[in-house]
């Protein structure tokens, strides 16, 4: 029965896998034609306590090549505790001293607190004030390509779309601890690109999503679920699909993609992670659902392998077979993933990272249940 169970959470996880591989392989990269600009951008980026990362931010965004006129950056002061706001207002001073005009297109303003997610909160007061109908959300910790607005407004132009999901990765140092991370989250870009391949679009990151204010309006913004602190991004795409699925894409492009830093700790990891699981019993999306459960369950039947085998419940054989089969998904996954990204030199560590992951996500998902999660320096209840 043991035996039996395993066979099957392995192969089914080999067959959900599957379908998002063949889903990732129907997305087409997506070509910049140097369309004449027509969409206008209000971005919108929450922070909080962010004064390291907030300059290579700012330095990005005065690297933007879309037209200046185009575009407003609204930064949202979410009661900082460092001196986040007067980097900022130190460096946008030097800015327009030095006349740089990129600069006049940035303004901060405050949060106003409404609900018990803050970032939800943070977003609907930037929205509230914001000048243009698109609206583009990325992270204070970000750092953003040069035609990343290009892209956005090429994609609307040639799809006509009401909201758009486009890509993100890690960057930074070289560690092990950091190659660890990146794999995950690489696994992660290439399960939200393979669904929106099968068209069965369940995940996204707001780190880099874009939608139209009106369809954000018509959807009662993050109304119905600010009550859960995370999942700015994925209960609001539930949302946007339910509206008008065929109006949502993904922008695969490498003009697109926005880089973001790993957890400097393994206790921020797992922090991460947690507030990241927080959320997934409230998702209204069956797929996704039925993704991360087959994911948690293909995790567990590797680590049962062990005590099998030594109990003689199921040959070495039969083990090893199965892990293979896993172990070769997942790498198929990963290494079209990886190549988009041009992070192909991670894969170096994907054999030991294999190894770890299990113990890792099944650890992570039992810890859930029992412990709640702090972020940016605030404890939240599950």
């Amino acid at each position: 029965m043991v035996s039996a169970l395993l066979i099957f959470f392995i192969l089914f996880y080999l067959i959900i896998i599957g379908l998002l591989v063949y889903g990732y392989n129907k997305v087409e990269d997506f070509k910049l034609q140097d369309l004449p600009a027509k969409s206008k951008f209000s971005v919108v980026i929450p922070f909080r306590n962010e004064a390291k990362n907030l300059p290579k931010l700012l330095d990005s965004i005065s690297r933007l090549n879309y037209p200046k006129t185009m575009f407003e950056v609204i930064l949202i002061d979410d009661d900082s505790e460092d001196d986040s706001v007067s980097i900022l207002e130190n460096i946008l001073h030097t800015s327009r001293k030095n006349q740089n005009p990129r600069i006049d297109v940035i303004r901060i303003i405050q949060n106003e607190r409404t609900s018990n997610s803050p970032k939800k909160d943070a977003i609907t007061t930037a929205i509230k004030v914001s000048k243009y109908n698109w609206i583009v959300t990325t992270d204070a910790d970000c750092i953003l390509p040069k035609y990343w607005l290009d892209a956005f407004d090429e994609c609307i132009q040639v799809n006509q779309s009401n909201s758009i999901v486009a890509p993100v990765t890690y960057h930074g140092r070289t560690s092990f601890f950091n190659r660890f991370q990146t794999l995950d989250f690489l696994s992660l870009q290439g399960a939200t690109i393979g669904g929106f391949g099968i068209n069965k679009p369940f995940m996204c990151n707001g780190a880099n999503f874009a939608y139209r204010k009106s369809e954000f309006n018509s959807v009662n913004g993050f109304e119905g679920n600010n009550t859960i602190s995370s999942g700015d991004d994925i209960f609001l795409l539930e949302k946007l699909l339910k509206q008008d699925a065929k109006k949502v894409h993904y922008l695969k492009s490498e003009q697109a993609i926005v880089t973001t830093n790993p957890a400097q700790s393994t206790k921020t990891l797992i922090q991460q992670r947690l507030r990241w699981i927080s959320k997934s019993s409230h998702y209204k999306n069956w797929f996704g659902k039925l993704v991360g459960l087959i994911v948690l369950f293909g995790n567990l039947a590797c680590l049962a392998l062990i005590p099998t085998v030594f109990l003689n419940i199921l040959s070495i054989k039969i083990a090893i077979a199965l892990f293979v089969i896993k172990f070769s998904i997942d790498f198929l996954l990963l290494f079209k993933t990886s190549r988009f990204f041009k992070q192909e030199g991670l894969l170096l560590s994907y054999l030991f990272s294999s190894v770890i992951y299990p113990f890792f996500s099944v650890s992570v998902a039992l810890l859930s249940f029992f412990k709640s999660y702090e972020w940016k320096g605030r404890k939240f209840r599950k």
